[in-house]
Protein backbone atom coordinates (compact mmCIF):
# COMPACT_ATOMS: atom_id res chain seq x y z
CA UNK A 1 0.00 0.00 0.00
CA UNK A 2 1.10 2.89 -1.45
CA UNK A 3 1.59 6.27 1.43
CA UNK A 4 -0.80 8.11 -0.33
CA UNK A 5 -3.63 5.32 -0.16
CA UNK A 6 -2.67 4.51 3.73
CA UNK A 7 -4.52 7.17 5.00
CA UNK A 8 -7.82 5.70 3.63
CA UNK A 9 -7.52 3.25 6.58
CA UNK A 10 -9.49 4.05 9.51
CA UNK A 11 -8.32 4.36 13.15
CA UNK A 12 -9.22 1.42 15.12
CA UNK A 13 -9.37 1.84 19.12
CA UNK A 14 -6.71 0.40 21.21
CA UNK A 15 -9.14 -0.66 23.64
CA UNK A 16 -12.58 -1.67 23.86
CA UNK A 17 -14.57 -0.51 27.37
CA UNK A 18 -12.53 -2.84 30.03
CA UNK A 19 -12.94 -4.05 33.25
CA UNK A 20 -10.95 -3.45 36.09
CA UNK A 21 -8.84 -6.88 36.13
CA UNK A 22 -8.36 -5.75 31.85
CA UNK A 23 -7.21 -2.29 32.59
CA UNK A 24 -4.74 -3.08 35.04
CA UNK A 25 -3.25 -5.93 32.72
CA UNK A 26 -2.77 -3.40 29.74
CA UNK A 27 -0.92 -0.85 33.26
CA UNK A 28 1.66 -3.57 33.59
CA UNK A 29 1.87 -4.64 29.88
CA UNK A 30 2.99 -0.50 29.64
CA UNK A 31 5.42 -0.88 32.94
CA UNK A 32 7.11 -3.46 31.46
CA UNK A 33 7.53 -1.53 28.26
CA UNK A 34 8.95 0.96 30.69
CA UNK A 35 11.20 -1.39 32.29
CA UNK A 36 12.72 -2.89 28.98
CA UNK A 37 13.58 0.51 27.75
CA UNK A 38 15.31 1.84 30.86
CA UNK A 39 17.53 -1.84 30.35
CA UNK A 40 18.19 -0.81 26.92
CA UNK A 41 19.51 2.48 27.97
CA UNK A 42 16.16 4.10 25.98
CA UNK A 43 15.11 5.95 29.63
CA UNK A 44 12.33 7.71 27.80
CA UNK A 45 12.11 10.87 30.77
CA UNK A 46 15.91 11.07 30.35
CA UNK A 47 15.29 13.90 27.31
CA UNK A 48 14.84 17.75 28.96
CA UNK A 49 14.57 19.60 25.67
CA UNK A 50 13.24 18.86 21.99
CA UNK A 51 13.37 21.85 20.01
CA UNK A 52 9.52 22.55 18.37
CA UNK A 53 10.15 25.01 15.49
CA UNK A 54 6.07 24.95 14.08
CA UNK A 55 2.96 24.17 16.21
CA UNK A 56 0.14 21.61 13.75
CA UNK A 57 -2.12 24.58 13.22
CA UNK A 58 0.68 27.09 11.77
CA UNK A 59 1.96 24.02 9.52
CA UNK A 60 -1.67 23.52 7.67
CA UNK A 61 -2.19 27.40 7.19
CA UNK A 62 1.33 27.79 6.47
CA UNK A 63 1.52 24.79 3.67
CA UNK A 64 -1.76 26.03 2.14
CA UNK A 65 0.00 29.54 1.69
CA UNK A 66 2.77 27.62 -0.03
CA UNK A 67 0.14 25.36 -2.33
CA UNK A 68 -1.73 28.71 -3.13
CA UNK A 69 1.69 30.20 -3.97
CA UNK A 70 3.03 27.34 -6.11
CA UNK A 71 -0.50 27.31 -8.44
CA UNK A 72 -0.32 31.12 -8.66
CA UNK A 73 3.08 30.82 -10.32
CA UNK A 74 2.71 26.96 -11.64
CA UNK A 75 -0.83 26.87 -12.59
CA UNK A 76 -3.02 23.94 -11.03
CA UNK A 77 -1.40 20.76 -11.37
CA UNK A 78 -3.29 17.91 -13.73
CA UNK A 79 -6.04 15.65 -12.19
CA UNK A 80 -3.98 12.47 -10.31
CA UNK A 81 -0.80 14.94 -9.96
CA UNK A 82 0.43 16.17 -6.45
CA UNK A 83 2.06 19.47 -5.71
CA UNK A 84 6.01 19.39 -5.08
CA UNK A 85 7.14 22.28 -4.23
CA UNK A 86 10.61 23.44 -4.98
CA UNK A 87 11.71 23.34 -1.50
CA UNK A 88 10.76 20.96 1.30
CA UNK A 89 8.65 22.63 4.10
CA UNK A 90 10.60 21.03 6.66
CA UNK A 91 9.30 21.19 11.08
CA UNK A 92 10.37 20.22 14.07
CA UNK A 93 7.11 19.08 15.64
CA UNK A 94 5.89 17.24 19.03
CA UNK A 95 2.92 15.83 20.93
CA UNK A 96 0.72 12.77 22.01
CA UNK A 97 0.06 10.21 19.33
CA UNK A 98 -3.59 9.84 19.96
CA UNK A 99 -3.92 6.83 17.27
CA UNK A 100 -1.82 4.60 14.74
CA UNK A 101 -2.08 2.64 11.73
CA UNK A 102 0.65 0.11 11.45
CA UNK A 103 0.84 -1.33 8.37
CA UNK A 104 4.39 -3.59 8.01
CA UNK A 105 7.21 -0.88 6.46
CA UNK A 106 4.85 1.95 7.05
CA UNK A 107 2.56 3.70 9.17
CA UNK A 108 0.48 6.67 9.93
CA UNK A 109 -0.65 8.14 13.10
CA UNK A 110 -1.84 11.34 14.72
CA UNK A 111 0.11 13.38 16.34
CA UNK A 112 -1.81 15.85 19.22
CA UNK A 113 -0.03 19.24 20.11
CA UNK A 114 -2.12 22.15 21.98
CA UNK A 115 -3.71 23.78 18.45
CA UNK A 116 -4.80 20.55 17.15
CA UNK A 117 -4.17 17.03 15.40
CA UNK A 118 -2.05 16.46 12.09
CA UNK A 119 -1.16 13.26 10.52
CA UNK A 120 2.19 11.74 10.42
CA UNK A 121 3.54 9.21 7.96
CA UNK A 122 6.47 6.91 8.87
CA UNK A 123 8.34 4.38 7.28
CA UNK A 124 11.08 1.86 8.36
CA UNK A 125 13.36 3.03 5.25
CA UNK A 126 13.42 6.81 6.18
CA UNK A 127 14.01 6.25 10.33
CA UNK A 128 16.01 2.83 10.10
CA UNK A 129 14.70 -0.82 11.28
CA UNK A 130 15.60 -0.17 14.90
CA UNK A 131 13.70 3.07 15.14
CA UNK A 132 10.96 1.91 13.51
CA UNK A 133 10.89 -1.77 15.06
CA UNK A 134 10.69 0.59 18.54
CA UNK A 135 8.06 2.66 17.72
CA UNK A 136 5.72 -0.06 16.81
CA UNK A 137 6.11 -1.20 20.51
CA UNK A 138 5.21 2.50 21.69
CA UNK A 139 1.51 2.90 23.24
CA UNK A 140 -1.58 5.14 22.48
CA UNK A 141 -0.82 8.71 24.59
CA UNK A 142 2.90 8.52 24.43
CA UNK A 143 4.40 11.78 23.93
CA UNK A 144 6.83 11.85 20.54
CA UNK A 145 8.94 14.71 18.87
CA UNK A 146 9.81 14.13 15.17
CA UNK A 147 11.20 16.02 12.40
CA UNK A 148 10.25 16.02 8.64
CA UNK A 149 8.25 18.04 6.00
CA UNK A 150 5.20 18.27 4.80
CA UNK A 151 2.81 17.25 1.70
CA UNK A 152 -0.25 16.43 1.00
CA UNK A 153 -1.78 12.76 0.51
CA UNK A 154 -4.11 11.70 -2.40
CA UNK A 155 -6.43 11.75 -0.40
CA UNK A 156 -6.03 15.97 0.09
CA UNK A 157 -5.14 15.58 4.00
CA UNK A 158 -1.92 17.66 4.75
CA UNK A 159 0.34 15.26 6.51
CA UNK A 160 4.06 15.24 8.27
CA UNK A 161 6.54 12.77 6.19
CA UNK A 162 8.36 11.93 9.75
CA UNK A 163 12.88 11.71 8.87
CA UNK A 164 13.65 10.96 12.58
CA UNK A 165 11.11 10.55 15.72
CA UNK A 166 11.83 10.22 19.35
CA UNK A 167 10.29 9.41 22.28
CA UNK A 168 9.92 11.98 24.34
CA UNK A 169 7.69 10.38 27.60
CA UNK A 170 6.20 7.33 27.75
CA UNK A 171 2.08 7.00 28.98
CA UNK A 172 2.14 4.77 31.93
CA UNK A 173 -1.90 4.84 31.25
CA UNK A 174 -3.87 3.84 28.62
CA UNK A 175 -6.19 6.32 27.43
CA UNK A 176 -10.23 5.91 27.14
CA UNK A 177 -10.73 4.59 23.58
CA UNK A 178 -12.02 6.83 21.07
CA UNK A 179 -15.29 5.40 20.54
CA UNK A 180 -16.24 6.06 23.94
CA UNK A 181 -14.03 8.70 25.23
CA UNK A 182 -14.21 10.35 28.89
CA UNK A 183 -18.04 10.27 29.19
CA UNK A 184 -18.29 9.84 32.72
CA UNK A 185 -18.89 13.56 33.64
CA UNK A 186 -17.84 13.12 37.27
CA UNK A 187 -14.31 12.23 36.12
CA UNK A 188 -14.35 14.76 33.56
CA UNK A 189 -13.65 17.45 36.37
CA UNK A 190 -11.63 15.39 38.86
CA UNK A 191 -9.24 14.68 36.11
CA UNK A 192 -9.03 17.53 33.68
CA UNK A 193 -5.99 16.64 32.44
CA UNK A 194 -7.74 13.39 30.59
CA UNK A 195 -10.43 15.44 29.95
CA UNK A 196 -8.14 17.81 28.12
CA UNK A 197 -6.48 15.22 26.11
CA UNK A 198 -9.38 12.80 24.52
CA UNK A 199 -12.21 15.59 24.10
CA UNK A 200 -10.86 18.53 22.12
CA UNK A 201 -14.00 21.02 22.12
CA UNK A 202 -13.27 20.89 26.40
CA UNK A 203 -9.98 22.86 25.20
CA UNK A 204 -11.74 25.09 22.65
CA UNK A 205 -13.71 26.51 26.14
CA UNK A 206 -10.48 27.46 28.25
CA UNK A 207 -8.97 28.82 24.99
CA UNK A 208 -12.12 30.96 24.97
CA UNK A 209 -11.70 31.84 28.38
CA UNK A 210 -8.64 32.94 28.45
CA UNK A 211 -9.88 35.57 25.08
CA UNK A 212 -12.40 36.89 27.10
CA UNK A 213 -10.45 37.38 29.78
CA UNK A 214 -8.16 39.40 27.57
CA UNK A 215 -10.55 41.20 25.74
CA UNK A 216 -11.93 42.84 28.97
CA UNK A 217 -9.03 43.50 30.02
CA UNK A 218 -7.87 45.39 26.52
CA UNK A 219 -11.67 47.23 26.76
CA UNK A 220 -11.07 48.34 30.09
CA UNK A 221 -7.38 49.73 29.69
CA UNK A 222 -8.30 51.57 26.90
CA UNK A 223 -11.21 53.28 29.16
CA UNK A 224 -8.21 54.51 31.85
CA UNK A 225 -8.91 51.65 33.85
CA UNK A 226 -5.53 50.50 36.11
CA UNK A 227 -5.60 46.98 37.03
CA UNK A 228 -4.61 46.38 40.91
CA UNK A 229 -4.24 43.49 42.96
CA UNK A 230 -5.81 43.62 46.89
CA UNK A 231 -5.47 41.28 49.54
CA UNK A 232 -7.05 37.44 49.58
CA UNK A 233 -6.25 37.24 53.18
CA UNK A 234 -8.45 39.49 55.16
CA UNK A 235 -8.39 40.49 58.73
CA UNK A 236 -12.15 40.89 59.32
CA UNK A 237 -15.24 38.88 58.87
CA UNK A 238 -17.66 41.49 57.63
CA UNK A 239 -21.42 41.42 57.85
CA UNK A 240 -22.09 40.78 54.27
CA UNK A 241 -25.07 37.47 53.88
CA UNK A 242 -21.89 35.37 51.82
CA UNK A 243 -19.73 32.89 54.46
CA UNK A 244 -16.23 33.37 54.62
CA UNK A 245 -13.59 30.44 54.64
CA UNK A 246 -11.91 30.92 57.85
CA UNK A 247 -7.91 30.62 58.70
CA UNK A 248 -5.01 31.19 61.32
CA UNK A 249 -1.44 33.29 60.54
CA UNK A 250 0.77 31.45 62.96
CA UNK A 251 3.75 34.63 62.90
CA UNK A 252 0.54 36.81 63.76
CA UNK A 253 -1.39 34.48 65.85
CA UNK A 254 -4.52 35.85 64.53
CA UNK A 255 -7.54 34.70 62.69
CA UNK A 256 -8.08 35.42 59.15
CA UNK A 257 -10.18 35.02 56.28
CA UNK A 258 -10.36 34.78 52.42
CA UNK A 259 -12.36 37.72 50.61
CA UNK A 260 -15.74 37.16 49.79
CA UNK A 261 -15.09 40.36 47.46
CA UNK A 262 -12.67 42.68 46.17
CA UNK A 263 -14.83 45.83 46.98
CA UNK A 264 -13.82 48.17 50.10
CA UNK A 265 -10.07 47.64 49.20
CA UNK A 266 -10.88 49.00 45.80
CA UNK A 267 -13.01 51.70 47.51
CA UNK A 268 -10.05 52.88 49.06
CA UNK A 269 -8.26 53.38 46.20
CA UNK A 270 -10.61 55.62 44.43
CA UNK A 271 -10.31 57.31 48.06
CA UNK A 272 -6.76 57.48 47.15
CA UNK A 273 -6.70 59.40 44.12
CA UNK A 274 -6.89 56.17 41.58
CA UNK A 275 -9.95 57.05 39.87
CA UNK A 276 -10.26 54.13 37.65
CA UNK A 277 -9.41 50.44 39.20
CA UNK A 278 -10.55 47.31 38.43
CA UNK A 279 -9.08 43.52 39.73
CA UNK A 280 -9.53 40.27 38.24
CA UNK A 281 -9.41 38.62 41.36
CA UNK A 282 -10.18 35.23 42.73
CA UNK A 283 -13.29 34.88 45.48
CA UNK A 284 -14.19 32.60 48.25
CA UNK A 285 -17.32 31.99 49.78
CA UNK A 286 -18.35 28.83 51.69
CA UNK A 287 -21.50 28.14 50.93
CA UNK A 288 -23.38 25.48 48.42
CA UNK A 289 -22.52 24.52 45.07
CA UNK A 290 -24.47 23.85 42.00
CA UNK A 291 -24.45 24.62 38.20
CA UNK A 292 -23.74 28.48 39.13
CA UNK A 293 -22.18 28.79 42.14
CA UNK A 294 -18.32 27.06 43.06
CA UNK A 295 -16.89 27.74 46.56
CA UNK A 296 -14.07 29.74 44.52
CA UNK A 297 -14.80 31.83 41.56
CA UNK A 298 -13.56 34.63 39.19
CA UNK A 299 -15.34 38.31 39.48
CA UNK A 300 -14.10 41.54 37.77
CA UNK A 301 -14.92 44.62 40.04
CA UNK A 302 -14.08 47.63 38.83
CA UNK A 303 -14.62 51.46 40.11
CA UNK A 304 -14.82 54.70 38.14
CA UNK A 305 -14.98 58.02 40.19
CA UNK A 306 -17.15 60.95 38.95
CA UNK A 307 -19.78 58.65 37.14
CA UNK A 308 -22.62 56.68 38.64
CA UNK A 309 -24.58 53.62 37.93
CA UNK A 310 -26.17 54.95 34.87
CA UNK A 311 -22.79 55.11 33.73
CA UNK A 312 -21.99 51.75 34.77
CA UNK A 313 -25.04 50.42 32.99
CA UNK A 314 -23.42 51.91 29.22
CA UNK A 315 -19.93 50.34 30.21
CA UNK A 316 -22.09 46.65 30.55
CA UNK A 317 -23.69 47.05 27.50
CA UNK A 318 -21.34 48.33 25.32
CA UNK A 319 -18.71 45.69 27.09
CA UNK A 320 -21.20 42.38 26.68
CA UNK A 321 -22.37 43.48 22.97
CA UNK A 322 -18.37 43.76 22.35
CA UNK A 323 -17.42 40.27 23.94
CA UNK A 324 -20.59 38.66 21.77
CA UNK A 325 -19.23 40.20 18.43
CA UNK A 326 -15.76 39.18 19.17
CA UNK A 327 -15.83 35.40 20.34
CA UNK A 328 -19.18 34.20 19.15
CA UNK A 329 -18.94 36.76 15.81
CA UNK A 330 -22.58 37.91 16.26
CA UNK A 331 -24.19 39.97 18.31
CA UNK A 332 -26.55 37.06 18.70
CA UNK A 333 -26.01 34.13 20.05
CA UNK A 334 -27.16 30.79 21.27
CA UNK A 335 -27.29 29.24 25.21
CA UNK A 336 -29.28 26.05 26.16
CA UNK A 337 -31.38 26.48 23.56
CA UNK A 338 -32.67 30.03 23.64
CA UNK A 339 -31.52 32.77 21.23
CA UNK A 340 -30.60 35.56 23.11
CA UNK A 341 -30.00 39.07 21.23
CA UNK A 342 -26.63 40.83 23.20
CA UNK A 343 -26.92 44.12 21.02
CA UNK A 344 -30.35 45.10 22.83
CA UNK A 345 -30.64 45.72 26.40
CA UNK A 346 -34.11 46.80 28.55
CA UNK A 347 -33.72 48.86 31.67
CA UNK A 348 -36.44 48.15 34.18
CA UNK A 349 -37.06 49.19 37.65
CA UNK A 350 -37.55 46.51 40.48
CA UNK A 351 -41.15 48.95 41.02
CA UNK A 352 -41.75 48.52 37.20
CA UNK A 353 -40.47 45.37 36.46
CA UNK A 354 -42.78 43.36 40.23
CA UNK A 355 -45.62 45.64 38.33
CA UNK A 356 -45.20 43.85 34.67
CA UNK A 357 -44.83 40.35 35.85
CA UNK A 358 -46.42 40.14 39.46
CA UNK A 359 -49.19 42.80 38.99
CA UNK A 360 -48.78 44.75 42.50
CA UNK A 361 -47.82 48.22 42.71
CA UNK A 362 -45.10 49.13 45.26
CA UNK A 363 -46.80 52.56 45.36
CA UNK A 364 -50.46 51.44 46.09
CA UNK A 365 -49.01 49.97 49.73
CA UNK A 366 -49.61 52.46 52.21
CA UNK A 367 -47.90 50.54 55.01
CA UNK A 368 -45.86 47.94 55.50
CA UNK A 369 -48.74 45.66 56.31
CA UNK A 370 -50.46 46.29 53.10
CA UNK A 371 -47.34 44.83 51.48
CA UNK A 372 -47.33 41.54 53.54
CA UNK A 373 -50.81 41.58 52.36
CA UNK A 374 -50.01 41.47 49.02
CA UNK A 375 -47.23 38.99 49.38
CA UNK A 376 -49.64 36.45 51.09
CA UNK A 377 -52.39 37.05 48.72
CA UNK A 378 -49.46 36.06 45.88
CA UNK A 379 -48.30 32.99 48.13
CA UNK A 380 -45.12 34.36 48.56
CA UNK A 381 -44.25 33.85 52.34
CA UNK A 382 -42.15 37.06 53.79
CA UNK A 383 -40.76 37.63 57.10
CA UNK A 384 -43.43 38.56 59.67
CA UNK A 385 -41.94 41.97 60.09
CA UNK A 386 -41.36 42.20 56.11
CA UNK A 387 -40.97 46.19 54.99
CA UNK A 388 -42.64 47.20 51.72
CA UNK A 389 -38.92 47.33 50.20
CA UNK A 390 -38.05 43.83 51.94
CA UNK A 391 -41.04 42.64 49.96
CA UNK A 392 -40.63 44.07 46.71
CA UNK A 393 -37.60 42.14 46.85
CA UNK A 394 -39.46 38.97 47.65
CA UNK A 395 -41.96 39.30 44.53
CA UNK A 396 -39.36 40.04 42.39
CA UNK A 397 -37.36 36.79 43.58
CA UNK A 398 -41.00 34.95 43.17
CA UNK A 399 -42.22 36.25 39.52
CA UNK A 400 -40.10 38.48 37.78
CA UNK A 401 -36.30 36.53 37.58
CA UNK A 402 -37.01 33.71 35.61
CA UNK A 403 -38.70 35.88 32.51
CA UNK A 404 -35.97 37.96 32.39
CA UNK A 405 -34.45 35.75 28.86
CA UNK A 406 -32.90 38.65 27.11
CA UNK A 407 -30.23 41.06 28.54
CA UNK A 408 -32.30 43.20 31.17
CA UNK A 409 -31.37 45.74 33.85
CA UNK A 410 -33.10 45.85 36.52
CA UNK A 411 -32.47 49.22 38.90
CA UNK A 412 -33.86 51.40 41.96
CA UNK A 413 -33.36 48.86 44.67
CA UNK A 414 -34.83 49.31 48.24
CA UNK A 415 -32.75 50.52 50.50
CA UNK A 416 -33.16 46.91 53.07
CA UNK A 417 -31.02 45.41 50.60
CA UNK A 418 -28.29 47.52 49.48
CA UNK A 419 -26.14 48.52 51.88
CA UNK A 420 -23.52 49.58 50.16
CA UNK A 421 -25.11 51.86 47.65
CA UNK A 422 -26.06 55.24 47.54
CA UNK A 423 -29.84 56.49 47.96
CA UNK A 424 -31.92 58.35 45.28
CA UNK A 425 -31.80 62.01 46.36
CA UNK A 426 -35.50 62.08 44.93
CA UNK A 427 -36.56 58.60 46.64
CA UNK A 428 -34.25 57.57 49.64
CA UNK A 429 -36.18 54.79 50.03
CA UNK A 430 -34.60 53.25 46.77
CA UNK A 431 -31.07 53.12 46.11
CA UNK A 432 -29.40 54.11 43.17
CA UNK A 433 -28.47 50.36 42.33
CA UNK A 434 -29.06 47.42 39.85
CA UNK A 435 -28.55 44.19 38.54
CA UNK A 436 -28.43 42.65 34.72
CA UNK A 437 -30.24 39.54 34.15
CA UNK A 438 -29.61 37.27 31.01
CA UNK A 439 -31.32 33.80 30.42
CA UNK A 440 -33.23 34.05 33.75
CA UNK A 441 -29.65 34.21 35.84
CA UNK A 442 -28.26 37.77 37.64
CA UNK A 443 -24.50 38.14 35.66
CA UNK A 444 -23.59 41.03 37.61
CA UNK A 445 -23.80 44.04 40.19
CA UNK A 446 -23.37 47.68 40.22
CA UNK A 447 -23.77 50.87 42.81
CA UNK A 448 -23.37 54.61 42.34
CA UNK A 449 -21.61 54.41 45.71
CA UNK A 450 -22.12 55.73 49.06
CA UNK A 451 -19.72 58.22 50.33
CA UNK A 452 -21.14 59.30 53.38
CA UNK A 453 -19.22 58.04 56.38
CA UNK A 454 -22.37 58.48 58.69
CA UNK A 455 -24.80 56.84 56.73
CA UNK A 456 -22.50 53.76 56.00
CA UNK A 457 -21.35 53.08 59.05
CA UNK A 458 -25.12 52.80 60.47
CA UNK A 459 -25.74 51.12 57.68
CA UNK A 460 -23.00 48.40 58.30
CA UNK A 461 -23.22 48.54 62.14
CA UNK A 462 -27.34 47.57 61.78
CA UNK A 463 -25.69 44.70 58.90
CA UNK A 464 -23.89 43.43 61.47
CA UNK A 465 -26.25 43.53 64.57
CA UNK A 466 -28.85 41.57 62.26
CA UNK A 467 -26.28 38.63 61.60
CA UNK A 468 -25.20 38.18 65.37
CA UNK A 469 -28.94 37.94 65.87
CA UNK A 470 -29.63 35.16 63.05
CA UNK A 471 -26.21 33.70 63.82
CA UNK A 472 -25.30 34.26 67.39
CA UNK A 473 -21.24 32.55 66.99
CA UNK A 474 -20.29 34.84 64.06
CA UNK A 475 -17.27 37.15 64.22
CA UNK A 476 -18.67 39.70 61.72
CA UNK A 477 -17.23 43.24 62.49
CA UNK A 478 -18.00 46.30 61.01
CA UNK A 479 -14.65 47.84 58.82
CA UNK A 480 -14.23 51.12 60.63
CA UNK A 481 -10.67 51.63 58.67
CA UNK A 482 -13.35 51.69 55.56
CA UNK A 483 -15.57 54.21 57.51
CA UNK A 484 -12.35 56.44 58.14
CA UNK A 485 -11.20 55.79 54.36
CA UNK A 486 -14.37 57.45 53.66
CA UNK A 487 -14.59 60.47 56.17
CA UNK A 488 -11.28 61.50 53.91
CA UNK A 489 -13.48 61.79 51.35
CA UNK A 490 -14.83 59.65 48.18
CA UNK A 491 -15.51 61.11 45.23
CA UNK A 492 -19.36 60.41 43.38
CA UNK A 493 -18.41 57.01 41.91
CA UNK A 494 -19.81 54.27 40.41
CA UNK A 495 -18.93 50.52 40.86
CA UNK A 496 -19.44 47.37 38.84
CA UNK A 497 -19.19 43.34 39.78
CA UNK A 498 -19.54 40.65 37.77
CA UNK A 499 -18.70 37.07 37.64
CA UNK A 500 -16.41 35.95 34.85
CA UNK A 501 -17.32 32.28 34.93
CA UNK A 502 -20.94 32.73 34.16
CA UNK A 503 -20.07 35.05 31.67
CA UNK A 504 -18.03 32.38 29.88
CA UNK A 505 -20.77 29.72 30.39
CA UNK A 506 -23.11 32.13 28.04
CA UNK A 507 -20.25 33.06 25.40
CA UNK A 508 -19.17 29.26 25.61
CA UNK A 509 -23.10 27.62 25.41
CA UNK A 510 -21.73 25.67 28.64
CA UNK A 511 -24.65 24.37 30.99
CA UNK A 512 -22.58 24.13 34.25
CA UNK A 513 -19.55 26.21 35.90
CA UNK A 514 -18.04 23.30 36.22
CA UNK A 515 -17.62 23.38 32.82
CA UNK A 516 -15.72 26.21 32.58
CA UNK A 517 -13.16 26.09 35.56
CA UNK A 518 -10.54 24.06 35.12
CA UNK A 519 -10.49 22.56 38.57
CA UNK A 520 -13.80 22.69 40.02
CA UNK A 521 -14.17 22.33 43.83
CA UNK A 522 -15.65 18.18 44.12
CA UNK A 523 -16.27 15.75 46.73
CA UNK A 524 -13.73 13.56 47.69
CA UNK A 525 -14.71 9.97 46.51
CA UNK A 526 -14.04 8.57 49.75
Amino acid sequence: MSKQQANTTSAAPETEEMTAQQFSELVQVRRDKLAALCESGQDPYAVTKYDVSAYNADIRTTYEQLEAAYIAENGQPEEGQSITLAEPFAVSVAGRMMSRRIMGKASFFDLHDATGRIQVYISRGDVGEDVYAGFKKWDIGDIVGLTGFVFRTRMGEISIHATSITLLSKSLLPLPEKYHGLRDVDARYRQRYLDLIVNPDVKDTFIKRSRILKEIRAYLDDKGFLEVDTPILVPLEIGAAARPFATHHNTLDMDMYLRIETELYLKRLIVGGMHRVYEVGRIFRNEGMDTKHNPEFTSIELYQAFTDYRGMMDLVEELYTMLAQKICGSTVIHYQGHEIDMGHWERLTMVEAVKKYAGCDYYDWETDADARACAKEKHVEVPADATKGTVLVELFDAFVEDKLIQPTFIYDYPVENSPLAKRKPEDPRFTERFEYFINCTEFGNAFSELNDPIDQRERFERQVAAKRAEEPNTRAEVDYDYITALEYGMPPTGGLGFGVDRLVMLLTDSASIRDVLLFPTMKPLD
